[in-house]
Formats: structure tokens, sequence, C-alpha cells
């Protein structure tokens, strides 16, 4: 194994490495957008409301990725009123942005089945709660459901986002030059496959430590009132009144 080839190779995989990240967070904050209203209606109980939904995420999570990634890239361009629109064909035409597109209505299908087992774990009490207090059925979801179904949805959002890192590769076969592409490219020029597929592994493995911790600090944050309260002589002290505080 040749160690100066991986560092040789690691300022391209960086830049690599940055267009991955903009997939990434590009494609999920769309993605999320998107699937918060699909969320909602999927927990509509009318059949007519979260019928679209359900097709729309049976289509995006019964095909493979690639199979969509090349259905945008490769299919749209096929149509003339998508190369005649002056809308359409200056972002189709462009990789860049068919990934983002492909990502993001891919991404969505997933978060917004979350969100919706989310939605339906809300405890059923504190709507009852909300109704009680005369909220109407916009405002109860806005204020109660929905951040309620945050908090809840968030560990497995995480684990979305992370398979997301991992899918964002698939890009590299529409010609984008992110991490994996550009380790592609490289061992195209010094044959190390290796060394070079082994430091895009490490960038890949740094990334995804970075997302859990910080995943891992907005969900304790966003928790905090669900830990046990610190108990002991210490905070027995420092709650009692001034009155009664034990002599030193």
């Amino acid at each position: 194994m040749n160690v100066d080839v991986m560092i040789g190779a690691l300022p391209k995989l960086l830049e690599g490495a940055w267009l991955t990240l903009q997939l990434l967070f590009i494609s999920g904050f769309f993605g999320l957008l998107l699937a918060v209203p699909l969320a909602i209606a999927r927990a509509s109980p009318h059949a007519a409301i979260k019928a679209l939904p359900y097709a729309y995420i049976f289509f995006f999570r019964g095909t493979p990725l690639l199979v969509q990634l090349f259905l945008v890239y490769y299919g749209l361009s096929q149509f003339a009123v998508v190369r005649e629109s002056p809308i359409l064909w200056p972002i189709l035409r462009e990789p860049y942005w068919c990934a983002i597109i492909t990502f993001a209505l891919h991404t969505a299908a997933y978060i917004a089945e979350i969100l919706r087992g989310a939605i339906q774990a809300v405890p059923p009490g504190e709507i009852e709660a909300a109704r009680a207090l005369g909220m109407r059925r916009s405002t109860t979801m806005g204020r109660i459901i929905l951040p309620r179904a945050a908090r809840i949805a968030l560990p497995a959002y995480g684990n979305e986002l992370i398979l997301m890192l991992k899918g964002s590769a698939l890009a590299s076969t529409i010609t984008l030059l992110d991490l994996t592409g550009m380790a592609r490219t490289i061992i195209a020029r010094n044959y190390m496959p290796l060394e070079t597929f082994l430091m895009a592994g490490l960038i890949y493995m740094a990334i995804t430590f970075v997302l859990v911790r910080g995943l891992r600090f907005i969900e304790h944050r966003v928790n905090a009132h669900m830990r046990p309260r610190p108990t002991g002589p210490a905070k027995a002290t420092e709650e009692a009144p001034a009155g009664l505080m034990p002599p030193s």
C-alpha cells in the first residue's frame, strides 16, 4: 500500500467531497419540503386524499435510485416539450440539477413515510388537549402534531440522511465528479484503485461521523424535556427555599 498515493489524491478527493455535500444537503432540503405535505396527506383518513401520495411513495421506494437517475437525466430529454422549454431545458440538460432533482424526489418518498409514522405516533392525548383548548385542525397540525412528530422522526431521518450520502455516489454515473467520480478519475491516471478508493472511503466515513454526531446533538437538544432530572442532595439543596436551607 502506497501512502504517498493516498496523500497525493487527497486534494482532488476533497473537491469531490464538496460536490457530494452539495448534492446531499440541497436535495435533502428540497426533499424535506416535499415530504411534509406528502406525509400529512398520507396520514389522512380519507382514501381519496392519500391515494396520490401513496402512488408517488410506492414508485420511488419500489424502483432503484439508479433507474430513477437515468429516467431523469436520459429520459426527460427525449420529449420535445422539455427540449423546447426555455425553463425546463436549461435545468434538465445539466447533470448537476438532474442529480439534485432525482435525489430530492427519492428521499422525499422515504422521509414522507418516516414522518407519516411519526404523525400517527403522536399521543392522542396531546391532540385531544389541543382540541379541548379550541384549536383548529390546521393550528393543531402546525403547533402540536408536526413539532412532536419531528422529534419522534429525528433518529430515522438521520439514518435516511446517511443512506442518501452513500446513494449520492451514483451521481458519478452521469458524469458528475463527486467523491466517487473523482476517485474513478484519479484511478484512470495513477492505476492505484486500492489506495484511492480507501482514501475515498475514509472521507465518506469522516462525513458520516460528523453527521451522526451533529444529529445526536440536535436530538439531545430538542428532547431535553424528556431527560430525567438530576436528583440527590445537591439538587435538593438547590431547590430548597431560602428560609429552609440546612445549616453549613
